[in-house]
């Protein structure tokens, strides 16, 4: 067993189809749910429900500390409300891409933002969950 400590998971996300912005040093928290719907395939004579996995209808979670500085948290993500954005994310930066370090890639649909949320003395944050738009690949070669 290879149990480890999630401190340093990636993300990253395009803002034009090919250029990526890593925002990971912005990132507090990061989760994949990947997910398949679940369609009943019962039929007569069954003693109880048969499933088959339908369509993926994964999200991803990210909490993210708000900067509004050049190529950070705000300008990238207000670039891209309303559209559909490439991203990437690791299991552990900066070790090599192999099977038990795999990126996850897919397309993202950019259409929640909390860019103003708190109170007096707390730190500006976001909590956003993505639907994956299509389906999540997972890759065990190339770069991150």
């Amino acid at each position: 067993m290879s149990i480890f400590f999630q401190n340093n998971a990636g993300f990253k996300i395009s803002v034009d189809g090919s250029t990526y912005v890593e925002l990971t040093d912005h990132v507090t928290s990061l989760t994949i749910n990947k997910a398949d719907d679940e369609l009943d395939v019962s039929a007569m004579g069954t003693g109880g429900h048969t499933f088959i996995a339908g369509l993926e209808s994964s999200t991803i979670s990210v909490d993210f500390l708000n900067d509004d500085a050049t190529a950070s948290v705000m300008q990238t993500l207000n670039t891209l409300v309303g559209t559909n954005a490439k991203f990437k994310v690791i299991q552990t930066s900066g070790v090599a891409i192999s099977a038990a370090n795999p990126v996850y890639t897919g397309l993202i649909l950019v259409n929640k933002l909390t860019p103003v949320a708190g109170k007096i003395g707390d730190v500006a944050v976001q909590s956003l969950t993505f639907t994956v738009s299509g389906s999540i690949t997972t890759t065990n070669t190339g770069t991150w």
